[in-house]
């Protein structure tokens, strides 16, 4: 199947409606991610309810459906990206930063997949109390700093990858409060220094909640210490570089990763015999456009991996950017700093003005007559949507 500007672009959700009663036939999803398959498979349809809307001029009428504002929804996520990017602006000191990466071993994936809740909150204080601890050593920036972390358990080609990126200010708040203390243009923190002190923080979390319980060993594994031994042997790579374009250039690239889900509906090609073609980027060869295959039992297993507990967050705020210390040491920091901070537009707005005022098209005139306004009529439930 040829995809073209003519033609309805596949969907996950179209997979999940061709293909999702069979694959459940087979496999097992748990809580968590069945409420995900039926969220995504009845977004913007008639199962979803909606309302009748009426133009004030002509009398045209049309059925709006309910979005399933599930965070996993490849349709559901770039109002709230906008809203998210707009907010975060305001509340970031004006200064550089750079973006940091902590990354788990493979070794590991297993016994996260299975202590999903446990082992992602492991890996948030983990990487957050590393960061803390290289940053107020003396040798290093030896001052207070921030993050906002964001939780991503996917590489391009949907395998399973948890890993936090960190956006942190290129500096920090010294122990007296009166000096905002600059890293260097190039260099924030050591990564040799990052890797093992996050390292050896992770493993004793992990062998803590193992004892105590909190933990799954995975099958083939009779203890922790057989998979610390691995895990000693490896070296772990933080990867850090400059975040270049100032705070809103990082905003909006951290934007990209918040709202993301495994994969986005522009990046599937085509669904052909049961066969999955999509588009990846191999970032460590710097090629952007190469295509994979994927049985459609595989894409839909892939996808479904990445489903995260319910409740829990994907996106926190630590140091001096945590919302405990948003009316005091970051009111510090931004004096400072002295730069003047972004005001948020967004704030306050629904959907279809938010979409107004980023992409300059007004969606409530009526796309008949292109006089009048697009009025909601009546709500129906399921059992009544127009046909």
């Amino acid at each position: 199947m040829e995809t073209s500007n003519n033609r309805k672009k596949t969907e996950v959700a179209d997979i999940l409606d061709e293909y999702g009663s069979a694959y459940l036939k087979t496999h097992q999803l748990c809580p968590d991610q069945q409420k995900a398959f039926q969220a995504i498979l009845n977004c913007r349809t008639a199962k979803m309810g909606g309302h009748l809307q009426e133009c004030d001029h002509c009398g045209h009428q049309r059925p709006i459906f309910n979005s399933c504002r599930n965070r996993h929804c490849p349709k559901c996520q770039y109002i709230k990206q906008v809203q998210w990017v707009d907010k975060l602006k305001s509340l970031l000191p004006a200064t550089r930063y750079f973006h940091v990466v902590f990354t788990i071993p493979s070794e590991l994936h297993q016994l996260f997949y299975i202590n999903q809740r446990v082992c992602y909150d492991l890996l948030f204080k983990a990487a957050s109390t590393t960061l803390k601890q290289v940053a107020a050593n003396p040798c290093f920036l030896g001052a207070e700093t921030g993050a906002v972390a964001v939780l991503h358990t996917w590489g391009q080609t949907l395998t399973y990858h948890p890993h936090i990126h960190m956006i942190i200010p290129a500096g920090g708040l010294s122990s007296d409060q009166t000096e905002w203390v600059c890293a260097g243009k190039k260099f924030f923190l050591p990564v040799k220094a990052l890797s093992k002190i996050f390292r050896a923080i992770l493993c004793r979390m992990i062998g803590e909640h193992i004892a105590d319980g909190y933990i799954k060993l995975p099958q083939g594994i009779t203890n922790f210490d057989e998979l610390k031994k691995l895990l000693y042997e490896k070296n772990w790579n933080v990867f850090s570089k400059k975040a270049f374009g100032g705070a809103s250039s990082v905003i909006r690239y951290l934007g990209e990763y918040t709202q993301r889900v495994a994969i986005s509906n522009h990046r599937i090609v085509k669904l052909d015999k049961r066969v999955v073609t999509f588009r990846w980027k191999d970032y460590r060869k710097a090629l952007r456009g190469k295509y994979m295959e994927l049985k459609v039992d595989e894409f839909i297993s892939r996808f479904f991996h990445h489903i995260l507990p319910n409740g829990f967050y994907k996106i926190r705020y630590y140091g001096l950017l945590a919302s405990v210390n948003s009316l005091t040491k970051k009111e510090i920091v931004f004096q400072l700093i002295g730069k003047s901070t972004y005001l948020s537009s967004l704030e306050g707005l629904n959907g279809l003005e938010v979409l107004k005022m980023v992409t300059g098209k007004d969606l409530s005139f009526c796309p008949i007559c292109k006089e009048g306004r697009m009025r909601n009529k009546s709500l129906f439930l399921q059992e009544e949507a127009p046909s």
